[in-house]
């Protein structure tokens, strides 16, 4: 229970309601232990830390979240690159025959 409600507030908009219950998150985490590899013990010295499949699944997610985020930023950019050049545009008086149009498309977004 305490995980599933530690992790609600990170939720994205529209997961369903049973998305963050107690069954829901223990399925899933019971298919990531399935998928994951279990990594092999090596022999070594006494005290070496030994990766966990916990420590697997924790580097997995990770990475995949650091290149959804690379990517939404990416995506960021773009329109942001897109939305100064438009404005320069506008300024410059470039763009006046589209003025309605680009009005039109500034409400939709806001909406």
């Amino acid at each position: 229970v305490s995980v599933s409600r530690a992790i609600k507030p990170f939720a994205e908009p529209g997961r369903p309601p049973d998305w963050f219950s107690q069954k829901h998150c223990a399925s899933q985490y019971s298919e990531l232990l399935e998928t994951t590899e279990t990594p092999k013990r090596k022999r070594g010295e006494k005290g070496e830390v030994v990766e966990t499949v916990e420590d697997v699944i924790v580097r997995k997610l990770t990475a995949e979240r650091v290149e959804e985020l690379k990517k939404i930023i990416k995506e960021t950019q773009e329109k942001y690159r897109q939305l100064k050049k438009d404005a320069e545009l506008i300024q410059a008086g470039h763009m006046d025959n589209r003025l309605e149009e680009l009005c039109n498309e500034i409400l939709m977004w806001v909406i």
